[in-house]
């Protein structure tokens, strides 16, 4: 039964147990607890000495001892996807320890006809699902033989097919054994990204960065999928995550519609960062930023 390496593990992030250890405290202790327990949480997947930081503001909102499985939506960024994928491994390596797939939900989700399965070769060249393996296995240490992930890889969907995912979601989302990773960076800004939106009525250029990624942030925590929809055709902001964050958009949106759901959710994002500050045409950035799904 095949098992996806960390392939990324000494160079995106540290491959030594006890370096990553201790990175992962140091950016967790600086997390406060002010928006959980978390049932689904955005973070991005960058570099950990870029993002580490941000991602540690979401993983902190985390309830461990609640948490039975783990949903892990991250864009495809390599291969044209028209739908979602799911991986051909059992079990996904990291420094700390190997995390097991969940082939139960796996097989509920084959027998929805919507999922294609990509090859382990597609799963280790894959960042966007890989980054957030290790801070997982930090948060659930306590708890490493009592939960089970699904990774899932979402490919370039069209609004009609995010609503159809979200659907399926919808009721492991409503689950509170459930947590959800939507895996995502904000603007990819500069010319190597062929994304230079530029609005100088909004200060400098990385100004303007921050408030186009807040257009979105402020959207997001609408929990509208059709105004998030509508703001992407409008700015084409370079959201990587953007249909992993659509899919989980109408999840919630699915459960707001159903009579017999009263729960209250609120989404709220604590914490925003870029890579660095762009202040001319030659500069480039990647942004980041930490949301949490809380229900009530």
């Amino acid at each position: 039964m095949a098992a996806r390496r960390a392939t990324h593990a000494g160079s995106w992030y540290s491959d030594s147990n006890k370096e990553l250890n201790k990175q992962l405290e140091s950016w967790l202790n600086a997390a406060d607890l002010i928006h959980g327990p978390a049932r689904a949480i955005i973070a991005p997947h960058a570099g950990y000495q870029y993002c580490g930081a941000c991602s540690a503001f979401a993983y902190r909102q985390i309830s461990p001892a609640v948490v039975q499985r783990i949903f892990i939506l991250g864009p495809s960024h390599h291969v044209r996807l028209a739908g979602c994928a799911l991986s051909t491994a059992v079990k996904y390596r990291t420094p700390l320890y190997d995390l097991r797939v969940d082939t139960q939900v796996y097989a509920e989700l084959d027998a929805a006809g919507q999922f294609d399965r990509m090859n382990l070769d597609v799963d280790e060249d894959e960042h966007s699902i890989e980054m957030h393996l290790p801070f997982i296995a930090k948060i659930m240490e306590d708890y490493k033989d009592q939960f089970t992930i699904v990774p899932v890889l979402v490919g370039s969907l069209s609004p009609e097919r995010e609503a159809a995912y979200g659907r399926i979601f919808a009721r492991y989302l409503a689950e509170p054994q459930n947590l959800f990773v939507i895996s995502s960076d904000f603007c990819h800004w500069g010319q190597r990204f062929r994304y230079t939106y530029y609005d100088r009525n909004w200060g400098d250029i990385y100004q303007s960065i921050t408030r186009l990624d807040r257009m979105a942030m402020d959207i997001i925590e609408t929990l509208n999928p059709a105004a998030f929809t509508d703001y992407l055709k409008r700015y084409a902001n370079t959201i990587c995550g953007r249909h992993p964050i659509g899919v989980l958009l109408h999840a919630a949106s699915c459960l707001q519609r159903a009579d017999m759901y009263s729960q209250r959710m609120t989404l709220k994002f604590l914490k925003y960062a870029q890579s660095s500050q762009c202040e001319n045409m030659n500069d480039s950035s990647v942004s980041y930023a930490a949301g949490v799904l809380t229900f009530e």
